[in-house]
C-alpha cells in the first residue's frame, strides 16, 4: 500500500527529528569528550588540566610563591638599562655580521646596519634580571628560553674563553685543575644568543665512587638541569635557565666550528661512534672522551648571563670552601668559633650577605655539591643583591650518602631566612612534597628521566635533615635569633650581643 505524499513527508520529518535527537543527546557528547579533551577546547572556561592534579602548579599558586608588588623597589631596580643594552647589542650584531661577511668575501663590501630580534628569549631574560633574582616569579620568559635553547639551530660551536686562555697547557701535577680544563663548549645561535654546553659523562644510574674526592668528580649534565629546577622550586631563582638537548655532535658541533683546535679533538671510535675530548693534557686522551651513539649525545645548555661590559660581576671565595688537598683542613673545619669571627669580618657583617650564604649551603646540601669554592655576584647590587648559584654539575653524584658538613654554615651560625624556612617546611608536607614537585618539574624537560627515583627520594631525606638542624638551633638559641626576617643593610649581631639583648 503506497503512502500518500503528505504521509511520506510526515514520516520523513519524524525520522529526521529522531536522528537529530540521537546526534545531540548521544553522539555529540561522545565526540566532545573525545576530541575536546585532546585539543584542550572548552567553552565552559574550565581548565583542561583541572582533572589532573598538578602539585607544581599548586605550589606556585601558594601565597609564599605569589608575584610581589611590581612597585617593589627590588623589582624596579633592574640590572640592565633597556636603551643602553639594546644599543650595545645592536652595535655588536653589526660588528659580528661585518666580520662574517669579511671572512666570506674578503672584501670591503658596503655594510648596512644589522639589527636583531628584540623579543629574542635570551635578551628578554637579560632584561628581566633585577636586584631580587635572575627572573621574576611571574616570568614567562624562562619557559620560552628553555624551549628556544632546546630547539634553535646552532650555527657555530667553539671552545669557551677560559679553555682558550689555557692554550692546551695545564699542570698535570696539580690536584685541582684550573677553569677551562673540563669538557664544555659555547654554542652560538641566531641573533647573538649563546649557551654553555656540557655533554653527558655519566649514566643516570651510576653513582660517584665513594673513593673519589669531590674535586676530581665528573661534571654531570643532568645535575645542571636538575639544579635549575630545584633552585626555582625553592624560589631562589639564582641559577640561569638550563635546558636538556639531544645533540648531533657531527652536524651541530664538528661541522659548524671554525676552531681548528676543537676540530682536532674529534675522532671515530672502534665502535664507529663520533667522540671528542678536552684539550688539557690531563684529560686529552681517548679514554676520557665522550662519544655519540653514533652521532647523538645528550647534554645541558645553560643560558649565558649578560657580558661583563654590561653587567660586571665578581667571583668571591666561599668562606666555607673546602681544602683542595688530600690531607689539609680549612679553618671552619677545626675552629668552633669560626662563624662568630666571620660575623666581624667584611662583607659578612652585613646580614643579607650572610643569609644568602645560608641559602647557598642549603641548596648545595640538597644537591650534594661539595665543590662550592667560590660564588659570584653582580657588582651593581653588591650586598643588596643575591648570590649566583652557578656551576652545579658536580651535584647529584651520590643519592645514598648525605655530606652533613655542607650544612656547616647553618649549624655553626644558626641562621636562616624566614622566607626560606617557611618554604622548606611547606615542601616537607605531603601536599607539596619536594620529590613530587621536582619529578613533575623535570618531566617538562626535553630529556627523559633527568634524575632517577633514588635521587628524587634523597631530596626528601635531605630536606628533613635541614629542618632538623635548624630546629636544633632554635632550641639552643631561640626562634628570634635563628629565623631572620631579611632586610637591607642589616648588621649581624654576635651571640654575645644577642644574649645582652
Amino acid at each position: 500500500m503506497w503512502l500518500s505524499r503528505k504521509d511520506r513527508l510526515l514520516l520523513m520529518s519524524v525520522l529526521a527529528v529522531l536522528l537529530l535527537g540521537d546526534i545531540y543527546f548521544h553522539l555529540w557528547p561522545v565526540l566532545m569528550r573525545r576530541f575536546g579533551r585532546d585539543c584542550g577546547c572548552s567553552n565552559t572556561g574550565e581548565d583542561p588540566n583541572s582533572r589532573q592534579t598538578s602539585k607544581l602548579q599548586h605550589l606556585f599558586s601558594h601565597p609564599l610563591y605569589q608575584p610581589q608588588d611590581p612597585l617593589n623597589p627590588a623589582l624596579q631596580d633592574k640590572l640592565l638599562d633597556y636603551q643602553e643594552t639594546t644599543g650595545r647589542y645592536n652595535r655588536l650584531a653589526h660588528l659580528n655580521r661585518k666580520e662574517e661577511n669579511d671572512d666570506a668575501w674578503n672584501s670591503s663590501t658596503h655594510m648596512t646596519e644589522t639589527t636583531y630580534n628584540l623579543s629574542a628569549p635570551w635578551l628578554q631574560f637579560h632584561l628581566e634580571i633585577s636586584r631580587e633574582a635572575l627572573y621574576p616569579r611571574s616570568s614567562k620568559t624562562v619557559e620560552q628560553l628553555i624551549d628556544w635553547m632546546g630547539n634553535v639551530p646552532i650555527f657555530k660551536a667553539d671552545l669557551t674563553s677560559d679553555t682558550k686562555k689555557l692554550n692546551g697547557e695545564c699542570d698535570c701535577e696539580k690536584i685541582v685543575k684550573p677553569s677551562g680544563t673540563h669538557l664544555k663548549l659555547v654554542l652560538h645561535f641566531q641573533e647573538l644568543g649563546k649557551a654553555m654546553f656540557k655533554p653527558m659523562r655519566q649514566s643516570r644510574e651510576e653513582e660517584t665512587s665513594e673513593d673519589f674526592f669531590y674535586f676530581v668528580d665528573l661534571q654531570r649534565h643532568n645535575a645542571e638541569i636538575a639544579a635549575f629546577h630545584l633552585d626555582r622550586i625553592l624560589d631562589f631563582r639564582r641559577v640561569p635557565p638550563v635546558a636538556g638537548r639531544l645533540m648531533n655532535v657531527t652536524s651541530e658541533i664538528l661541522e659548524v666550528t671554525p676552531n681548528e683546535e676543537l676540530q682536532d679533538v674529534f675522532f671515530v671510535s672502534p665502535a664507529h661512534n663520533v667522540c671528542f675530548f678536552a684539550r688539557c693534557p690531563y684529560s686529552c686522551k681517548t679514554e676520557y672522551a665522550v662519544c655519540g651513539n653514533p652521532h647523538m649525545l645528550e647534554g645541558s645548555l645553560s643560558a649565558y648571563l649578560p657580558p661583563h661590559f654590561l653587567a660586571f660581576r665578581i667571583s668571591v671565595q666561599n668562606p666555607w670552601k673546602r681544602s683542595y688537598t688530600f690531607t689539609g683542613k680549612e679553618e671552619w673545619e677545626v675552629n668552633p668559633s669560626y662563624c662568630e669571627q666571620l660575623k666581624q669580618t667584611e662583607p659578612y657583617t652585613n646580614m643579607k650577605r650572610l643569609l644568602n650564604i645560608m641559602d647557598l649551603a642549603i641548596f648545595d646540601f640538597l644537591i650534594g655539591n661539595m665543590d662550592r669554592h667560590h660564588y659570584d655576584l653582580f657588582t651593581k647590587f653588591a650586598d643588596d643583591g643575591f648570590l649566583l648559584h652557578m656551576d652545579n654539575a658536580r651535584g647529584f653524584g651520590r643519592h645514598s650518602y648525605d655530606e652533613l658538613t655542607i650544612l656547616a654554615p647553618i649549624y655553626q651560625c644558626c641562621l636562616v631566612k624566614e622566607d626560606t624556612w617557611l618554604r622548606l617546611k611547606l615542601l616537607s608536607t605531603p601536599e607539596y612534597r619536594l620529590s613530587d614537585v621536582m619529578r613533575e618539574s623535570l618531566s617538562r624537560d626535553r630529556l627523559q628521566t633527568v634524575l632517577t627515583e633514588p635521587h628524587l627520594l634523597a631530596l626528601d631525606r635531605r630536606l628533613q635533615t635541614v629542618l632538623q638542624v635548624v630546629e636544633e638551633c632554635v632550641q639552643k638559641h631561640g626562634n628570634g635569633s635563628v629565623i631572620i626576617k631579611e632586610s637591607r643593610r642589616q648588621a649581624v649581631p654576635t651571640r654575645v650581643q644577642q644574649r645582652a639583648v
